[in-house]
C-alpha cells in the first residue's frame, strides 16, 4: 500500500464477502422433521388423554353430606357430656381429698372413680368420632367403631352376666349395702347415696335399723355423740322447727327396743325394698338399656356409611 493513499470503502466490503462465501458454503444445515403429528404420536397415551392418568374423584352425595354433619353432631353432643362427666368427677375426688386433708380415700369403692372412667371413655371415644366425620378419616372412623362395638360387646355380657346370676343380685346389693353402710362417714357421695335411698323408700339398714351398730361411729360403744344413733335419714320427723335437719333426731334410737324405736326411725331394712323397687323397675331399666343400644348403633352405622363414602372416594 503506498502511504498516503486510502482503500475505498467499497473494495474492503466486498474482499471481506468473498472471504466468508467459501466457509458458509460448507455449514451442513440441521435436519428439521416437516410433520410435527410425528412427535406428538411418540407421546404416552396419558399425556394425550389426561382422564385417564388422574380421574376425579366423585363429589359426595347430599346423603353422603348429612349422614357426615349428623355424625359430627351426634358425637359432639356425647363428647360434651362425656367432658361433663369426666369434670364432675375430678370435682368430686379432688374436693373429697381436699377435705380429707389431701388424703384420698381408697379408689376401689369409689363412685366417682366410676364417674372420672366413664367420661373419659366417653370423650376419647366421642372425639374420635367428631375428628374422624370432620376429617373423614379412615383410621378414626375404625377407631371409633371397633370402641362402639366393644363398649356394646360388654353391656350385651353384662346383661347375660346379670340374667345368669339373678338369684344372687340379692347377696351382692347386700355386700354393697354393707360397704356403703361401714363406709358412710368417710365417703360424702357414699354417705349421699346411702341417705336418699333411706330416705326415698323409708328404710334404715341392711336387714333392719339395728345393722348400723357395725359402724364404728353409731355403735353403743362409740365415745362420741352419735354412738347408740342412727343417721338423720333414718328418722320417720327430721326436721327442726320444719326447716333444718336435726342431726341428732334417732339419738339412742339403738337402746330401745323395736316398738319404742318404731315411733322414732324407720325400722325395716333397705334391701328388701330396694329389690322390690327393681323388680318394679324392670320395664324402665330395659327400655333404657334399649335406648343405649340403639343410640351406639345410630352411631356404628354412621360410621360405617362414612367409611364406605371414603373407600369409594379413595
Amino acid at each position: 500500500m503506498v502511504p498516503g493513499r486510502a482503500r475505498p470503502r467499497g473494495a474492503a466490503v466486498g474482499g471481506e464477502r468473498a472471504r466468508l462465501l467459501p466457509q458458509a458454503s460448507r455449514l451442513v444445515e440441521l435436519p428439521c422433521s416437516s410433520d410435527d403429528s410425528d412427535g406428538a404420536m411418540d407421546l404416552p397415551a396419558s399425556e394425550l388423554d389426561p382422564a385417564v392418568s388422574c380421574s376425579i374423584p366423585p363429589s359426595p352425595s347430599a346423603c353422603s353430606r348429612c349422614v357426615r354433619h349428623l355424625a359430627f353432631l351426634w358425637n359432639l353432643l356425647f363428647l360434651l357430656l362425656g367432658l361433663l362427666a369426666l369434670a364432675v368427677g375430678v370435682w368430686g375426688l379432688l374436693a373429697k381429698g381436699s377435705a380429707a386433708g389431701a388424703r384420698f380415700a381408697p379408689l376401689g369403692s369409689d363412685p366417682m372413680l366410676l364417674l372420672v372412667l366413664a367420661g373419659l371413655s366417653a370423650s376419647a371415644v366421642s372425639l374420635a368420632g367428631c375428628l374422624g366425620a370432620l376429617r373423614s378419616s379412615p383410621c378414626l372412623l375404625r377407631f371409633f367403631l371397633g370402641a362402639v362395638l366393644a363398649f356394646a360387646g360388654l353391656e350385651v355380657l353384662a346383661a347375660l352376666l346379670v340374667l345368669a346370676a339373678r338369684h344372687r343380685l340379692r347377696d351382692a346389693l347386700r355386700d354393697a349395702l354393707l360397704l356403703c353402710l361401714l363406709r358412710y362417714q368417710d365417703e360424702p357421695d357414699l354417705r349421699f347415696l346411702v341417705d336418699e335411698v333411706q330416705r326415698s323408700l323409708r328404710c334404715c339398714g341392711l336387714g333392719s335399723y339395728r345393722d348400723w351398730e357395725a359402724n364404728p361411729y353409731f355403735n353403743c360403744s362409740s365415745p362420741g355423740a352419735q354412738a347408740c344413733s342412727v343417721p338423720a335419714s333414718c328418722c320417720l320427723d327430721p326436721w327442726q322447727n320444719g326447716t333444718v335437719v336435726n342431726a341428732l333426731c334417732a339419738a339412742g334410737a339403738l337402746r330401745l327396743g323395736d316398738a319404742a324405736a318404731g315411733t322414732v326411725v324407720y325400722v325395716g331394712g333397705c334391701v328388701a325394698q330396694l329389690s322390690a323397687w327393681f323388680r318394679s323397675q324392670a320395664g324402665a331399666i330395659v327400655a333404657g338399656a334399649a335406648v343405649l343400644v340403639l343410640v351406639e348403633a345410630v352411631g356404628a352405622l354412621m360410621a360405617l356409611k362414612m367409611l364406605g363414602d371414603v373407600t369409594a372416594r379413595g
